[in-house]
């Protein structure tokens, strides 16, 4: 009898914990929620939150305040996440560049991507696309290898960091098509984008939704797409892999609570932005910027940033660890 004893009680914290998660999940949120960003505005992250927003306010019936907390590839906003009450009033929205790939070229990151979160759902996925400084004498993938090709080291490409997923890709592809191109590291997608403009580099791998209003208005031009085949919502542009066959760096989006926050509130969540997704509306202006509204279980989610994980860990070694 006293051991059965011992382990109810050993039980008894347990317990209290689910009945104080379900306590909380019922009266949750009871203010603001906020979501952090971990760049600076305008880039596709933002974009794609921002699209979100509005129609998660709605549901939760609280504000939702986008929280932009740019800086150093998204290491500061991220590690303010890490480190908030698990009590579903910090969240993080993130991408593949912070969860699965700075991991492997920064291993001295003041958080664990699988340790210190849990995922709540993918938002969106879109490809990158290239684009090109407009007054660049090249259309095509195969006309700007060529022109890197015979003028290395002088063409410059922009990124949203050291390691940030803009960065893979751009070096993924000067190594796969054999040219040699200078990085410039910005801390966000819209100081790369505005000097890409103005002409102070000349080649980017973008994310769509801040890039894709300037190749409308003829200030960027498209080549392509980053994805293995062509994108649904941009059928015109070829993929990078038509001409550099095996190329392929796509990009998605999704929220995270810290670690402990109780269950039944990562679910009350999930089912809301999931909700939030499936609106009409959220699917237009996602589509509008480039991206598709994906939605997905936690559990999947957190199966994507471990595969992912284990993807790009190998491709960061074969770069020497250290891309430059």
């Amino acid at each position: 009898m006293k051991i059965f004893r011992k382990f109810f009680l050993s039980l008894a914290p347990c317990a209290l914990c689910i009945g104080i998660g379900f306590a909380a999940a019922e009266t949750y949120p009871s203010k603001p929620v906020r979501i952090v960003v971990p760049y600076p505005p305008g880039g596709g992250n933002d974009i794609v939150v921002r699209a979100i927003g509005p129609k998660l306010s709605e549901r939760l019936g609280q504000p939702v305040v986008i929280d932009n907390r740019g800086g150093a590839t998204g290491i500061i906003g991220t590690e303010t996440v890490a480190h908030s009450a698990p009590d579903g009033y910090t969240l993080l929205s993130h991408t593949n560049a912070g969860l699965v790939i700075l991991p492997h070229v920064n291993p001295r990151l003041p958080y664990d991507p699988v340790r210190d979160f849990i995922p709540i759902t993918l938002a969106a996925s879109q490809p990158y696309v290239l684009v090109v400084y407009p007054k660049l004498p090249v259309t095509s993938v195969a006309q700007l290898i060529a022109l890197a090709k015979s003028r290395p080291g002088t063409l410059n490409y922009s990124t949203s960091g050291k390691g940030s997923s803009t960065h893979m890709a751009s070096v993924l592809f000067c190594r796969m098509a054999g040219v040699d191109m200078v990085h410039v590291p910005y801390k966000g997608s819209g100081a790369a984008v505005a000097d890409l403009i103005a002409g102070q580099v000349q080649v980017r791998f973008s994310s769509i939704p801040p890039s894709l209003p300037h190749v409308k208005s003829g200030r960027l031009r498209a080549l392509a797409v980053s994805s293995a085949k062509r994108f649904s919502l941009l059928p015109e542009l070829p993929a990078v892999a038509e001409t550099v066959p095996g190329f392929e760096v796509d990009s998605w989006y999704g929220f995270l609570a810290p670690a402990r926050t109780p269950a039944p509130i990562v679910q009350k969540l999930h089912a809301e932005i999931a909700a939030a997704l499936k609106d009409s509306e959220v699917k237009a202006r996602l589509e509008a910027n480039g991206a598709e509204a994906v939605g997905s279980s936690s559990e999947r989610f957190g199966e994507v940033i471990r595969a992912e994980l284990k993807r790009w860990g190998p491709v960061v070694r074969e770069t020497g660890g250290e891309l430059q």
